[in-house]
């Protein structure tokens, strides 16, 4: 197959996505970087032409892959994910009102474009999480304890702001990632609780939370995502949505998702059929030791010669 990986200049050197683009180029596909933030693009050649099986992106808020991805789908070919997916949990004020329109657990949500404002927000609601509705890796999150400490929540520069109340939980969030209807998870140290005794590794998936995580795919029509769950006293709360997002601790990811960007490639996944791909299914944890090959029918494509990887 021919797939162009779009890579925004954030993680032009980092492991995810290209080390799945080099294992891509390894099982005998080729595989075009390109970089959307860093160099001139030929619009009509690049997306017109149509000569890629299916584009990626790994993407920051605000980038400009993702204007590059819904050409590409304006003109019919196949994206991972879906444009409109990805655009719909890049705003997380857009994805709160999608999600709890739909029944998913997340939390009552307000927004402002600015910290102090959120002093209209009832006391009882308080403390409250404050980050940017455009944010993701755990960047510009906070917890403000009362109205009072709002004024020293204010930062500049962050565009709108998006507050939850804050979910009581052990210094652990939960993260789910989904590759095309495989279920992971991992615990992960919170970002309200950076200095928490929280060893981060994969951990067996209820499922209750299956369950959830596999309503944030048909919701929101996405292939490859994230969500990060915190346990509250009254059960999962989903407090943050990512497509594309690390994979981390999840047992042979750079093979697990080069496999499932190329299952979704072929089938167009839940973009071209507007049902999720593949039924939702949870391996057992762990399923295959760190640094073993997954056993993907393209890894029998090794000895092939290697793709034209740019990287």
């Amino acid at each position: 197959m021919k797939l162009c990986f779009l890579v925004e200049e954030l993680y032009r050197h980092d492991g995810m996505p290209l080390d799945v683009v080099r294992r891509l180029s390894s099982w005998g596909h080729q595989v075009d970087v390109v970089r959307p933030g860093g160099s001139l693009l030929r619009i009509s050649e690049e997306v017109r032409a149509g000569t890629h099986d299916a584009w990626v992106l790994k993407t920051v808020s605000g980038g400009p892959g993702l204007t590059l991805l819904e050409a590409a789908a304006a003109v019919g070919l196949t994206t991972v994910n879906d444009a409109r997916s990805i655009r719909a949990v890049r705003d997380k004020v857009l994805t709160s009102v999608i999600a709890r329109q739909h029944g998913l657990p997340v939390p009552v949500t307000y927004s402002a474009p600015r910290a102090t404002l959120f002093a209209d927000v009832p006391d009882e609601l308080f403390p409250l999480v404050v980050k940017p509705a455009d944010g993701s890796s755990g960047r510009g999150v906070r917890l403000v304890p009362d109205p009072g400490h709002l004024a020293e929540a204010e930062r500049a520069g962050e565009g709108q702001l998006i507050a939850q109340p804050y979910v009581p939980n052990p210094g652990s969030d939960l993260k789910v990632y989904c590759l095309a209807g495989e279920f992971h998870a991992t615990l992960r140290r919170s970002p309200l609780h950076p200095d928490g005794p929280v060893e981060e590794r994969a951990v067996p998936l209820s499922a209750e939370v299956a369950a959830v995580a596999g309503k944030v795919g048909a919701v929101f029509g996405l292939d490859l995502y994230g969500i990060d769950v915190v346990l509250g006293p009254d059960g999962p709360v989903i407090v943050d949505i990512n497509d594309f997002p690390s994979f981390r601790q999840v047992p042979d990811a750079v093979s697990r998702l080069a496999g499932a960007v190329l299952d979704l490639a072929r089938t167009g996944g839940t973009a071209r059929t507007g049902v999720p791909a593949f039924a939702p299914r949870i391996p057992a944890q762990p399923q295959t030791p760190h640094g073993q090959p997954h056993p993907h029918p393209e890894a029998d494509m090794l000895a092939a010669a290697p793709g034209a990887a740019q990287i």
